[in-house]
């Protein structure tokens, strides 16, 4: 039954119930009864479901027939449009199908490029994992712990990216700079930082879930009496008729998956803290830089509730961008929020211009707008924003430290005159 012809029998049968009800008899109710039933019975996801193509999906590039240009936008190779997500007209379900395989994609893409043209390695964790269990991987620089000056670490936010993005709408329907990591990372290295970029979305992994052990047949079954038995040996065809079954009322449902998490790594706090305890806190670098995205913020603020001596002793600035912690739910205590106030800014969504300060209700650290009234586009607006901030950060450090190693080298020297 086609979508149309669907809507216009539902209308039909919509006037006929009207039509029923207006006339008031007992007769004339027990119809109205009896559409309303034929209504509740009409499952318009399924009959939809029907009338959809199969959810199968190239998985390159080049099968979706788009690529990036030189400016780093994702074009249809044979006309030149940006991404088109209506694909089939009237179907979300599928057309929203497509785009998540387009998103996987991106996803594999942006990591070929953060290896290849970023000349990151990938680094598996957990770093003791054996060959069978799940695991997940971050992405740095070959100088990440040796480094001895200036490390960038990466955060982004939750959903559907993964390490290198900042967000994946952006990546599709704008482009690689505004939407990846990958601008900060070339600058960084530019300007001799190490880089460290978190993947604290990978969490698990997914395998298609095992057969019900309701269907498996008993172990040990030869003392059973034969009627039962006879009535286990009858279930699988059972079984099979009711999945032919669901197959015909559904033919398009998904499998059923069981999530595996990974050890020490089962949530994007839980990855930031491995991540700091086994390689930031081991490099060499003396000042340690942050850039977090929306959750990612909340990641980090855990990072230093937990890690508060470390974290204020190697971190020299934090650059927040929309962030999403609370100090208060996270219960963030004081000397945390006194830091927080000295080291970090976050640069937030709104219509003022860049840079303008923006009123917080919480005691935490500077809001400053990020130009754009854009959760996604914040990072990438505040890019400049941020180096500066860094650069500001590190020489204000500097100047600190210079009267007292000069001082230090003053007393030495009259030591040694004295001797």
């Amino acid at each position: 039954m086609s979508i149309l012809l669907l809507a216009f029998v539902l209308w039909l049968v919509s006037v006929n119930m009207a039509q029923l009800q207006q006339g008031g008899g007992p007769d004339e109710k027990e119809k109205t009864t009896a559409l309303k039933d034929l209504l509740s019975r009409i499952d318009l996801d399924e009959l939809m479901k029907k009338d959809e193509p199969p959810l199968e999906f190239p998985d390159t590039l080049e099968g979706f027939e788009y690529a990036f240009n030189e400016l780093g936008q994702l074009r249809h190779i044979k006309t030149g449009e940006p991404f088109v997500f209506n694909f089939r007209e009237d179907l979300h379900r599928w057309n929203q199908k497509r785009y998540e395989a387009l998103g996987e994609i991106i996803t594999k893409h942006v990591y070929d490029l953060l290896e290849m043209e970023c000349n990151l390695q990938k680094v598996y964790l957990p770093i003791d994992a054996s060959e069978t269990e799940p695991k997940s991987f971050i992405f740095m620089s070959k100088d990440a712990l040796t480094n001895p000056d200036k490390m960038l670490v990466l955060i982004h936010g939750s959903g559907v990216v993964r390490a290198g993005q900042w967000a994946r709408r952006l990546i599709i329907n704008e482009d690689l700079d505004s939407g990846t990591q990958i601008p900060f990372i070339k600058r960084a290295m530019k300007e001799n930082y190490a880089v460290i970029v978190l993947n604290p979305n990978e969490n698990y992994i997914e395998v298609e879930k095992s057969k019900p052990l309701a269907q498996q047949p008993s172990p040990d079954s030869s003392d059973e009496p034969a009627e039962k038995r006879e009535r286990r040996e009858r279930i699988p065809k059972e079984t099979k008729k009711r999945k032919d079954y669901e197959k015909y009322r559904n033919p398009q449902k998904e499998k059923e998956t069981l999530q595996l998490y990974i050890r020490e790594n089962g949530s994007p706090e839980e990855h930031a803290l491995y991540v700091w305890d086994n390689f930031i806190s081991k490099a060499q670098a003396e000042n340690v830089f942050f850039v977090a995205h929306s959750y990612g913020g909340l990641a980090f603020v855990e990072l230093i509730i937990q890690r508060e001596a470390d974290v204020k002793n190697k971190v020299t600035a934090v650059a927040l961008t929309d962030s999403v912690h609370n100090v208060w739910h996270q219960e963030a205590n004081k000397t945390i929020r006194e830091w927080m106030r000295e080291n970090c800014c976050n640069w937030v969504s709104s219509s003022e211009p860049l840079d303008t300060s923006v009123e917080s209700m919480l005691p935490d650290c500077p809001r400053v707008s990020a130009g754009t009234e854009r959760h996604e586009l914040t990072s990438w607006k505040s890019f400049n924003s941020i180096f500066k901030f860094f650069s500001e950060a590190l020489e204000t450090k500097n100047t600190k430290l210079k009267p007292a190693s000069s001082s230090t080298r003053r007393s030495n020297r009259i030591k040694n005159e004295d001797l």
